[in-house]
């Protein structure tokens, strides 16, 4: 097969739709023979900040010294971004053959049981896992896929398991309200195995503890156990100080992501790699083995967190005229999207044209309640998904709430060429609502893509 062959048979496979379950990939990676099993690994689930966070746990512990995979969804380009290791995509070739040695698998499977049909996801999970073994990597950072208890990514035996910030998310999988969404997500739990928490709500707390409670395992809480004070933020990241109560205290830290979210992102980061150390001191001692990687210092922190790169994410992907992505795809992301063009962006520029696209299940009138408001010009358009909600409806809902005055675009190209006519000088065009919506914005700018819109 050759790639683009290879990515339309991976997501033929999304016919299959959304199962949990860990039935499919258990009996898919026994077949392989557990390759999850030969490194060690973290694991990290959440609504929001799950990618950022698990983008800088991988780049600190790279710069320790560790060979590092990473798997991630979705991808805002192409395929290859979901599957890396010290972040270098997985090569084209290597999809093309390990995805040809997964369907060659499911075939025999399926001769013997016809019901064996796994999804897209969980076959996906089965190549990074199996990439990762084969290129003898020595940890993991695997982020959930959705949910957490019944998510493909739930073999893994971590050694430390994090939670972001959780918020309605997929109910129709999760559940209907907050704590019971926070308990599946805190199905990564594990017993034994410590866990890193964000700072949560009351009702999300109440679920987390209860998955904790079943495993009798310790977790550490942000604002609790380790905090961080941030010192300043602009447009090229956020500086601050971390305190933690096992005496590491880091100042003057940089992170070159922007938005006073990711302090806290950064510091449960910080504390998942100082947990996985302290577990990995206690088993070399236990077993006098050597440790090749270097100890875990504030220079090697300061390193790791300023080398994170982690696109889509108030990421600036143009100068001329100034084009700002985010994938703020729920109200809680549009929130802290809204806050960080007030406290930094406002200050440079006089104004902004909202690019807005958004899947027509989620909460349209949560996401845009913050951001409209900020808008000097609203263009509403669609990403080439199905799922996408068409921008006559979405020019409904912004009349509702009080903003009838918008262009409509049919398509995300026509919206940046809008927006790019529109654009006065000291102007600042944003494109969000959906990581669809901003990956095809990418595209039409000039960032290599192999069909975007079958994006999960």
């Amino acid at each position: 097969m050759s790639y683009g062959e290879t990515i339309h048979y991976l997501y033929s496979l999304q016919k299959q739709g959304i199962k949990f379950g860990l039935g499919n990939i258990n009996g898919l990676m026994s077949s392989l023979g557990d390759p999850q099993k030969s490194f060690p690994s973290l694991h990290v689930a959440g609504t929001n900040g799950k990618g950022s966070t698990s983008a800088i746990i991988a780049s600190v512990l790279r710069t320790l010294g560790l060979k590092v995979g990473l798997f991630t969804s979705p991808h805002l380009v192409s395929f290859t971004e979901r599957i890396r290791i010290n972040d270098e995509e997985i090569p084209e070739f290597e999809v093309i053959h390990i995805a040809e040695e997964l369907r060659t698998k499911i075939l025999q499977i399926q001769a013997a049981d016809p019901g064996f049909l796994p999804t897209f996801f969980e076959v996906v999970t089965a190549m990074g896992l199996l990439y990762f073994k084969r290129e003898q990597i020595d940890i993991a950072v695997i982020e959930v896929g959705m949910g957490g208890r019944l998510d493909a990514t739930n073999i893994i035996i971590p050694e430390v398991s994090v939670i972001t910030s959780i918020s309605y998310d997929h109910r129709e999988f999760l559940g209907n309200t907050l704590k019971e969404i926070a308990y599946e997500k805190a199905g990564i739990i594990k017993k034994d195995i410590p866990v890193v928490i964000s700072p949560q709500i009351s009702e999300v707390l109440e679920g987390i503890e209860e998955r904790v409670k079943e495993t009798g395992t310790v977790f550490c809480l942000y604002g609790r156990d380790f905090s961080a004070t941030l010192k300043r933020e602009d447009v090229s990241g956020i500086y601050f100080d971390y305190y933690s109560n096992n005496s590491l205290l880091l100042h003057d830290l940089y992170l070159p992501l922007t938005g006073g979210h990711q302090m806290q992102n950064a510091s449960v980061a910080i504390k998942a790699v100082e947990l996985f150390y302290e577990r990995r001191l206690i088993r070399q001692r236990r077993t006098a083995a050597t440790d090749h990687s270097s100890p875990i210092t504030h220079h090697a922190i300061k390193d790791g967190l300023a080398t994170v790169k982690w696109p889509g994410r108030l990421e600036m992907i143009k100068d001329d005229p100034p084009l700002l992505i985010d994938g703020a795809h729920n109200p809680a992301a549009a929130v802290a999207l809204s806050r960080a063009l007030g406290n930094i962006f406002l200050k440079q520029y006089k104004g902004i044209i909202l690019v807005l696209g958004i899947m027509g299940d989620k909460d349209i009138e949560g996401i845009m309640k913050p951001l409209l408001p900020l808008a000097s010009e609203i263009i509403l358009t669609s990403p080439n998904y199905e799922r996408a909600a068409d921008p006559r409806r979405l020019a409904d809902i912004a009349a509702s709430l009080g903003f009838p005055d918008v262009h409509i675009a049919p398509t995300v190209k026509d919206a940046l060429e809008l927006a790019q006519n529109i654009c006065q000088q000291l102007h600042l065009i944003v494109v969000t609502g959906s990581f669809y919506t901003i990956g095809e914005a990418k595209e039409c700018i000039g960032y290599r893509g192999v069909l975007t819109r079958l994006r999960e």
